[in-house]
């Protein structure tokens, strides 16, 4: 089979020098503009302007330093940032060079362990270059976080000599963090000769809150040594049958490290037992974030084990389980993201979505729709296709970081405006489309996986045309999820509430959003509108229920360092404005949405959100589903006005007389696809239909 690193070279092309200057579109600029600034010390200082104003309580700046780390460790990291934010501004207003340098270490804390690598980087040079008399809470703290950035991006040699620069000024206390981080980098480096020596230094953490780590790298180190059988006692020592505390999170990783013992000794069935064990494990966990993975630079989450198993499995052929197993990924992925911090009466159970049997899928689906779901891993793609007459599963020799490099070029390219987003999308359709013999004109409910959430699919392209010409295309979270949400409500009555260009600033005006409010509601036989001053977070949770299409036409944001802080721009319910009102992610899941069927935010990037292996992208998406909606219908870049209104009106009357809901995207987008003017992908692509894609409008 061919390497798994040629897809990306077949992609980065020699582009003529017009094609690679063509202008961006208004749209895009605004997006970059919005990207470039908002995580900026400026943008920062302003936020914790903000912020300072509004507490009714004012604390000391160290105070704020201590909130920051605190939201951190329980990885509420948009909270953790909003605290340095605050510590950053009382620095400045008071000229204090040591808070400034502690703000700006509790930022890259926060961005870092957020997996904000680059902007986690730059303020921990920052604070290295303002921070220099304070060698224990600045400068051995902030060299160990750049170490866990370079050990992160996969470069050892820097991250041990980061480690090692820390140990300079490190305090007894923080020491054996530190030896255990270099401990790991020096394994990761190939060099068990150093890291055994480095090891031997951290004996103390044996007996400290570090112990489970210590052991984990124990075992870690005797496999670099070729010791697998010494390696399988240790990590065989770790198992504990307490039901106490982490014991299920230990185990999990106790049983993962002796699956990789067992490999090491040739016994791949045994590997495979102890592994499913480990998924079992994982099932048990209550604990959502572990800083302890970060501060040792170890690095984990669950999903390591699912990739691990997956890869095992199809090793041996086995793609049924293989897919059962990424199907119980992505339900893990979700809770690890939002278990614990969602109001005390969220449903778990519900939360997470039981993970159905393969039979009862295929029972689900009609002879003339297949479920085409993908799993990325390291080194290959993992792809199913699900139809009621059975599943054929298929390995794809694209490795992740390829995948990630090429879906960005194309997604780029198209948000640009730029002519190589035909080759792109041409080439991403042969190397993921082309091998599963999809047949004519079936519907395609596509379940993505890590990058691929950011992958428009209907630009896809081959001799034929794009993938929405050859197919209807609906994106759901997991196979699971989609039979849970299609056997909600399938039809409903005419009834549409809709909200559209909230009064907050001249510059936030969208009077093409008011438009196509007003251009959509006499399709439905009963509508409600609310515009600019009118559209307040108290007239949207009141009314919004009440739908059973609700239409968001306005602003939105989506966090990317925290999902549940993605928010909808709302109008404040005092004018004139002084700034927006929010509704964030973590808000719907408390709102009674069980009336309501299909939920459209005409809107920038309301799809996009973190993007966590194994699960969809964790910002507005889930939490509608949760509230009770079947299907949503979300933006995955920068809309143009007109070509959204073309959108809008097609999908809506298409729906409103009779069509379902994915066919209904489909003759929207082949609508505007048919507009010359509109022909790029960037006017005609953007938007998804997730979830219910059989949803119908009663006439």
């Amino acid at each position: 089979m061919a390497t798994s690193a040629l897809l990306y070279p077949l992609l980065v092309l020699s582009l003529p020098v017009a094609a690679q200057d063509a202008p961006l579109t208004p749209a895009a600029r605004q997006a970059e503009a919005r990207a470039r600034d908002a995580e900026t010390i400026q943008s920062l200082s302003q936020e914790g302007r903000l912020l300072l104003e509004r507490d009714q309580v004012k604390l000391d700046g160290y105070a704020y330093c201590s909130m920051s780390v605190a939201a951190a460790e329980r990885g509420e990291f948009r909270e953790s940032i909003e605290a340095a934010s605050r510590a950053l501004l009382v620095a400045q207003q008071t000229d204090n060079t040591n808070l400034l340098a502690l703000s700006k270490r509790d930022l890259a804390i926060a961005y870092g362990y957020a997996g904000d690598l680059d902007d986690a980087q730059r303020y921990a040079n920052e604070s290295l270059a303002t921070g220099t008399k304070n060698a224990e809470q600045v400068l051995a703290p902030v060299h160990k976080v750049l170490g866990d950035i370079a050990a992160r991006k996969g470069d050892p040699k820097t991250a041990i000599s980061e480690y090692q620069t820390s140990l300079v000024s490190a305090s007894a206390r923080y020491r054996p963090l530190v030896l255990l981080s270099l401990t790991n980098a020096q394994i990761q480096a190939g060099d068990p000769a150093a890291a055994r020596a480095t090891f031997e230094q951290a004996r103390d953490a044996q007996s400290s809150l570090l112990a489970p780590f210590y052991r984990r790298i124990q075992g870690n180190l005797l496999l670099a040594e070729g010791k697998p059988q010494d390696a399988l006692a240790a990590f065989s020592a770790s198992v504990t049958k307490s039901d106490e505390g982490d014991a299920s999170y230990e185990n999990l990783w106790a049983h993962e490290g002796m699956g990789r013992a067992y490999l090491a000794m040739g016994q791949r069935a045994e590997a495979r037992a102890v592994w499913l064990q480990a998924l079992d494990d994982s099932e048990n966990i209550r604990a959502r974030f572990r800083s302890d993975e970060f501060k040792t630079g170890l690095f984990a989450d669950t999903q390591t084990v699912f990739e691990e198993t997956i890869a095992l499995v199809v090793e041996d052929g086995d793609y049924e389980t293989a897919w059962t197993l990424s199907e119980r990924s992505r339900g893990r992925a979700l809770l690890d993201v939002v278990r614990n911090r969602l109001a005390s009466d969220v449903n778990q159970q519900q939360l997470n979505g039981r993970v159905l049997s393969l039979s009862e899928v295929r029972a689900t689906l009609r002879p003339d729709e297949a479920i085409v779901e993908f799993h990325s891993l390291p080194r290959e793609m993992i792809v199913w296709v699900v139809r009621a007459d059975g599943l054929k599963g298929f390995t794809l020799p694209i490795a992740r970081q390829d995948m990630t490099l090429a879906v960005r070029d194309f997604r780029n390219a198209i948000i640009n405006g730029r002519p190589q987003a035909l080759s792109y999308g041409a080439r991403l359709d042969t190397l993921l489309i082309e091998p599963l013999g999809l047949r004519p004109n079936e519907r395609l409910i596509v379940v993505p996986n890590g990058e691929l959430h950011y992958m428009p699919f209907q630009a896809l392209r081959n001799g034929e045309g794009f993938l929405i010409q050859r197919h209807a295309i609906a994106l759901v979270p997991s196979a699971s999820v989609a039979v849970q949400l299609v056997r909600r409500r399938q039809r409903v009555s005419s009834e549409l509430v809709a909200f559209g260009n909230p009064r907050i600033a001249p510059e936030l005006d969208l009077p093409g959003a008011e438009a196509e409010v007003r251009g959509i509601a006499p399709l439905f036989t009963q509508h409600e509108t609310f515009l600019e001053t009118q559209v307040t977070r108290t007239a949207f949770s009141e009314n919004a229920p009440t739908g059973r299409v609700v239409h968001v036409a306005t602003h939105a944001q989506a966090d990317t360092i925290d999902p549940l802080h993605s928010r909808i721009l709302l109008a404040p319910s005092t004018q004139p404005a002084d700034g927006p009102d929010f509704l964030l992610a973590e808000d719907i899941y408390n709102l009674k949405f069980d009336s309501v069927a299909l939920v459209t935010l005409s809107a920038c990037e309301t799809a996009l959100g973190r993007v966590e292996r194994g699960d969809e992208i964790l910002g507005f998406t889930r939490a509608f589903f949760y509230a009770g909606a079947s299907t949503l219908i979300v933006s995955m870049w920068p809309v143009s006005d007109e070509s959204t209104a073309l959108t809008m009106d097609t999908f809506y009357t298409a729906l409103t007389h009779g069509d379902e809901a994915i066919d209904a995207m489909r003759k929207a987008q082949l609508a505007v696809l048919a507009n010359s003017k509109f022909s790029h992908p960037f006017y005609w692509a953007p938007f998804d239909l997730m979830g219910g894609w059989r949803l119908t409008v009663a006439q």
